[in-house]
């Protein structure tokens, strides 16, 4: 599997966060049972820069704390199957992996949603990766159902890691 992990932020992360983020993304595809290697792009940035990204792709003029930019069309959220019908578009063609998507979370949002929720800064940045993960996967949370399904899959990866509130 190929993590590319860049770190764009101005504030500090003082762990291992690469560690945690490759922890996360690999029991995400484990719990929905990807049967392929896959690629992740992860990028950790600002305030300053999310809100960029969000207002150019959404139209939305302030910072979020994580954006998703899946890869693949799902017919299902998390069935690969028919994925392969796809290879030019969903593998990379040099190393046989499958295509996820980029992941780009505001470090800024990491540490005030860390406080305002009242846990750890790890925990913050390995449930919006979890979250982000899921959209990768071809889920959503527009609908209540969506979102009932979405909400109980974070959890309980966070929790089969042992990363709680």
């Amino acid at each position: 599997m190929t993590f590319n992990i860049e770190y764009e932020a101005r504030k500090p992360l003082d762990f291992d966060y690469e560690q945690l983020i490759q922890s996360v993304i690999a029991m995400a595809l484990e719990k929905e049972q990807c049967p392929y290697e896959a690629e992740v792009n992860v990028i950790l940035t600002n305030d300053e820069q999310i809100h960029e990204i969000n207002q150019e792709y959404r139209s939305i003029d302030r910072p979020t704390d994580v954006l998703s930019f899946p890869l693949l069309d799902y017919q299902t959220p998390g069935n690969f199957e028919g994925i392969e019908d796809h290879i030019e578009d969903y593998f990379n063609l040099e190393t046989g992996e499958l295509m996820l998507g980029d992941i780009i979370i505001s470090v800024d949002k990491v540490y005030e949603q860390a406080e305002s929720y009242g846990h750890s800064i790890q925990r913050e940045l390995a449930f919006l990766v979890a979250h982000s993960m899921f959209h990768l996967m071809g889920y959503d949370h527009m609908e209540d159902e969506e979102r009932i399904i979405m909400e109980k899959k974070q959890s309980e990866l966070l929790s089969s890691m042992g990363i709680t509130r």
